[in-house]
Formats: structure tokens, C-alpha cells, sequence
């Protein structure tokens, strides 16, 4: 079983970097991880199309990159799908769409293991994180579901509500406050400035930090210094950088066209 580095990180109490794509293709980790910046790569497949074998070769190329691997699942079915990253060597997991304390510990048991002491749901298996047949049930692959960083979107007006309870719940590492789903959720649209949406963000970094909970932080195109530093200031020691597919859409749009203008 290989080690997490991004667990060990935490475990450190170490700041983490990471980037998402949405492009299954191995060689886009390994362009990342060529750059030399980041710890980790998210798969954000909440938003992307795959299948499982797209996961045995993306966590492939994270082990051959030496980088830590994480994935963004759907609201459902969370329980196949975690376990199926997981089973692929897929390291730490992202869970979208958290509302209440149950929607916590369905995801929390979807990844450990159904002991005495643990009391999870997840079982023996012969996938590619144990070698198919090198360490299947074995303690070394019980210890590495227990190392497995969880990690929760709060993304909606019930999970901000329920914050403090679902952060109480034992086996959450990290959040993410997604002000896209929380706008939505509370009927403002598509307005992440919205000074409610802020207020929100701030309240959820506050509460985690106060509980001692990892907050992340997503930047994308167009962040500076000064956002980074501000959010910094507030205990942020987690971000997750850029996506593919907006750089090459930013990239594209401003580059692009400067040549149309002089080309007319």
C-alpha cells in the first residue's frame, strides 16, 4: 500500500497545494506533476466523464509522479463511487452536496471499513489498491482506508446551518465552501460576490478553524497575492489552484484574441 501524501501532510501540520482537472487522460497529470508545484491533483469527476478503468490509470500516474490523488464524487451514488476510486488507488476523497449529519456519516462509512472499532461499510475487495491478490483484507490495507483524507463541500444553506454538527462528526479532515450551489441554494444565482455568499464563506472558515477542521480554498484564473494573504490571515493553510479547463478557455479567450485584432 502506498503512503498518502497529502495525509501525511496534514498529519504534520503542514500547508498543501493542489490542482483539479477534468481531463482523464494520464498525461495530464503528468504535465502537472512536471511542473513540480503541487502535492496533490484533484479528479474533479463530478464534472467530468470517465469510467473505471480512466481511475486505475489516473491513480497509475500518480503513483508513478509520486503525487497524492483525490477525487470530487457525485452527490450519488457515494458509497459505489468512493469505494470504487479507493479500489482504483485513488488516495483522499471530496464529498459534494453535504446537508446534515447524515449525509457525514454515509460518506465517513463509505470509506472505512466495517471493524469493531471502525464500524464503516466498506469491505474486502480484489481491486488495484491492494495488488488485486498482494494484500486484499490484510491490516496494511485497513490502515490506508484509515489514512484516506475526507473531505466535504459545504456548498449549501443547510449544510452552513448544520455546520458545527457536521464538523462534530469523527473522520472529517477538510472543507470546501463552494459559493456556486450555496448561491443557488439561497436564491441568489450565479452572484458569488454576493455579500451573504462572503458571509457565508467566512463563517464556514471561522467554524472549521475553531474546530479544528483543515478549511480549503479554491482560486482560480486571475487570483493575486493579496487573495492568497487574505485568506492566509484568516488560517487557511489548503488551497486548490486553477482547473484545465479554464485555463485553456482564459488562455485561449485573452491570447487569441490579440492575434484576431492585429489580423483583421
Amino acid at each position: 500500500m502506498r503512503n498518502n501524501k497529502l495525509r501525511e501532510l496534514l498529519n504534520q501540520n503542514k500547508p498543501t497545494l493542489g490542482t483539479h482537472f477534468l481531463c482523464p487522460w494520464p498525461g495530464m497529470v503528468e504535465v502537472i506533476a512536471a511542473a513540480g508545484q503541487v502535492d496533490y491533483v484533484e479528479f474533479s469527476g463530478e464534472y467530468a466523464p470517465y469510467d473505471l478503468h480512466d481511475l486505475e490509470n489516473l491513480a497509475r500516474a500518480c503513483d508513478a509522479t509520486g503525487l497524492s490523488s483525490m477525487m470530487k464524487l457525485d452527490q450519488q451514488p457515494r458509497t459505489f463511487l468512493a469505494q470504487r476510486a479507493l479500489g482504483s488507488g485513488i488516495q483522499s476523497l471530496l464529498f459534494a452536496d453535504i446537508r446534515r449529519v447524515e449525509d457525514a456519516e454515509e460518506c465517513i462509512n463509505a470509506v472505512r471499513m466495517e471493524t469493531p472499532t471502525e464500524k464503516g461499510v466498506h469491505g474486502c475487495h480484489m481491486r488495484r489498491s491492494v495488488g488485486y491478490v498482494v494484500e486484499p483484507g490484510s491490516t496494511a490495507y485497513v490502515n490506508a482506508m484509515n489514512d484516506t483524507v475526507i473531505a466535504f463541500m459545504i456548498e449549501k444553506k443547510a449544510a452552513l446551518d448544520n455546520l458545527e454538527e457536521i464538523l462534530s462528526v469523527q473522520g472529517v479532515d477538510m472543507i470546501q465552501f463552494g459559493p456556486c450551489d450555496y448561491s443557488i441554494s439561497i436564491g441568489v444565482p450565479g452572484q458569488f460576490n454576493h455579500p451573504k455568499v462572503k458571509e457565508a464563506e467566512l463563517k464556514a472558515i471561522k467554524t472549521a478553524v475553531k474546530m479544528d477542521i483543515r478549511p480549503r480554498v479554491e482560486l482560480d484564473w486571475g487570483f493575486t497575492e493579496t487573495d492568497v494573504r487574505k485568506y492566509m490571515d484568516l488560517g487557511v493553510r489548503d488551497f486548490c489552484i486553477g482547473t484545465d479547463v479554464t485555463i485553456v478557455y482564459h488562455w485561449i479567450k485573452e491570447k487569441l484574441a490579440k492575434v484576431r485584432k492585429l489580423n483583421k
